[in-house]
């Protein structure tokens, strides 16, 4: 039995609970951007994911201030058309979370947080440092849908990635990545409890021999 929800019926308050419950765990894009006047932003968002590979491209979803006005993210993004994503570890998730306090224009959550930032290789927005992993990323295009969010693809131009989390066949290795996920409410979720599921050829599933979970690198 399941309960049906008519998101028609549903205030955007209900129907935001509804979905960041249900659509779990999501990745979260640790967003660098600069200003006009040079100075570093950082925030969390989990409303993002990767969406191609040729073009590289990764969508954002930026929830705008309660007046109606852009957030500093979207803002200098705007300004600049370029940002960084950078990959959340367990470790740090509480710096993480102090760059999520709506701290008001110009005020320096990074330095706040306890992080340093390393200049952009191939755009003029710096990465969190003691992030394992960061998506140097242009501007492609704002996706206007409403007034309550806007959705950002970036095209990904650069990549960093700790030299210990990938190897010569460019296999990122998640347990060195160490990523949180988002649940609903406040929850997160950590990426070290996985299995290996492989996709099956026609003629595995005819003949029944379906290959079964098991443990990661078993």
């Amino acid at each position: 039995m399941h309960t049906g929800f008519d998101f028609s019926r549903l205030s955007p308050r209900d129907r935001y609970k509804i979905l960041i419950g249900t659509v779990v765990p999501r990745p979260i894009a640790w967003v660098t951007t600069v200003d006009a006047e040079g100075r570093v932003n950082a925030g969390p968002f989990s409303f993002f994911n990767c969406l191609s590979a040729d073009p590289a491209i990764v969508a954002l979803g930026v929830e705008v201030k309660a007046d109606g006005a852009p957030k500093d993210t979207g803002r200098n993004i705007r300004a600049t058309g370029f940002f960084t994503v950078n990959i959340v570890s367990d470790a740090l998730a509480e710096a993480m979370n102090v760059t999520a306090v709506p701290f008001g224009e110009g005020v320096d959550e990074v330095a706040l947080a306890g992080l340093a930032t390393v200049p952009g290789t191939a755009i003029s927005c710096p990465r969190i440092a003691q992030a394992p992993a960061a998506l140097e990323c242009r501007l492609h295009s704002f996706l206007e849908i409403g007034s309550s969010r806007e959705i950002i693809l970036g095209e990904v131009v650069h990549a960093h990635i700790r030299a210990d989390a990938v190897d010569e066949r460019l296999h990122v290795d998640p347990t060195v990545l160490d990523a949180l996920g988002r649940m609903g409410g406040h929850g997160y979720a950590t990426t070290r409890d996985r299995f290996d599921l492989p996709t099956m050829t026609e003629a595995a599933f005819t003949a029944g021999t379906p290959p079964g979970r098991r443990p990661h690198g078993g």
